[in-house]
């Protein structure tokens, strides 16, 4: 084996490792987003702070999908929170409420099934 073997194979090794230990991150932004159900959403913001903060470390990877996935899911989540307390004296704030952690449950799940079978995340 020559030097130039080596190195490719120490290289698709590093980049192994470096996709594992994103998907590690993806796999805890999930988890982070399921526990602001107990810790009144603080884990969500702890989340999006780490996909943020690692956004160009996943760039042109297969998890670039799912860290855009989990800012989109925080973003529409917090949006709709605020609509709903905005509105919840109208008499529909409770209904846009319900709606939203809809929404949030359904984008956790989907994107947290497509992690574990290593795919993309679909928008």
């Amino acid at each position: 084996m020559n030097e130039s073997s080596t190195n490719q194979i120490d290289t698709n090794q590093t980049d192994s490792d470096r996709l594992h230990s994103l998907k590690k991150l993806a796999t805890i932004v999930y988890l982070c987003q399921v526990l602001s159900f107990a810790f009144a959403g603080l884990p969500l913001l702890v989340g999006v702070a780490i996909n943020l903060m690692k956004r160009d470390e996943v760039r042109g990877t297969w998890l670039e999908s799912h860290f855009d996935w989990q800012i989109k899911t925080v973003w529409m989540t917090l949006a709709g929170f605020a609509l709903a307390g905005l509105t919840f004296e109208l008499g529909v704030g409770l209904f846009i409420l319900i709606a939203t952690i809809m929404l949030l449950v359904f984008r956790i799940v989907v994107g947290w099934n497509a992690l574990n079978s290593d795919r993309p995340a679909k928008d």
